[in-house]
C-alpha cells in the first residue's frame, strides 16, 4: 500500500484521472480530427470552448502568485488564431461554459497543461493534412521550453502548492469535471 504522504500531489491527480484521460483520449482518435482540415476544424471548436473555459483561471492574480508565470500558458488566443486561419467558426453549442472555482481550477489547470504533453502526438498528425504551427495547429506546438521539461517544471509548481487534504479532493474533481466536459464538446461538435 502506498502512503499518500509519500506521493507527489501531481502524481495523485495522474493516479486519480488516468481511466477518464484514457477514454477521452479514445474518444477524440475515434472522431479521426486529422482525416480533413474540416474534421480538425471540429475539434479546433472543442479546444476553443475549452480554452476559453480557463481564460479567467489562468489570468487569476492568486493562481499567478501560487504558480509563477500562469498566465503565459494560457493558449486560449493560440485557439483563437489557429480558427482565424483556417476560417473556422466557435461552435454553437447547447450547454453552458462551466466556471470554474477554489482549488477546483488546479484540476482543470493540470488538465490543460498535461494535454500539451500528449499534442505531440496530435501535432504529428496534423502535419499529415499540412498544417503546422504557422497554419493552423499553434495551439499544438510544443512550449518553448520542450513538451517534457515544461510539464515536469508545471507539476513541480503544483507539487509546491501545499495544498491541504479538502483542497485536492476539489482539484481532483476539477481534473473529474475538466476530461468530462472535454468529452461532451467533442461530442457535441462531432454530432
Amino acid at each position: 500500500m502506498v502512503d499518500n504522504a509519500q506521493v507527489a500531489f501531481s502524481d495523485e491527480l495522474k493516479q486519480h484521472s488516468r481511466t477518464t484521460h484514457d477514454s477521452v483520449d479514445e474518444l477524440v482518435m475515434s472522431k479521426q480530427p486529422f482525416a480533413s482540415v474540416e474534421n480538425y476544424g471540429k475539434f479546433l471548436q472543442a479546444q476553443h470552448e475549452f480554452h476559453e473555459t480557463l481564460r479567467d483561471s489562468y489570468q487569476d492574480e492568486q493562481l499567478n502568485e501560487d504558480i509563477q508565470d500562469l498566465e503565459a500558458l494560457s493558449r486560449a488566443d493560440m485557439v483563437l488564431a489557429d480558427m482565424r486561419e483556417l476560417s473556422v467558426e466557435p461552435a454553437q453549442i447547447d450547454i453552458a461554459r462551466p466556471t470554474p472555482t477554489g482549488a477546483a481550477r488546479i484540476g482543470w489547470l493540470y488538465c490543460a497543461e498535461g494535454s500539451n504533453v500528449g499534442a505531440a502526438i496530435l501535432y504529428k498528425e496534423a502535419g499529415k493534412i499540412d498544417l503546422s504551427d504557422e497554419k493552423g495547429a499553434l495551439h499544438l506546438a510544443a512550449h518553448p521550453d520542450g513538451r517534457m521539461r515544461h510539464w515536469r517544471a508545471f507539476k513541480e509548481k503544483l507539487d509546491g502548492l501545499n495544498l491541504t487534504d479538502e483542497q485536492k479532493q476539489q482539484a481532483k474533481q476539477g481534473a473529474d469535471e475538466a476530461f468530462g466536459y472535454f468529452k461532451t464538446l467533442i461530442q457535441k461538435v462531432y454530432a
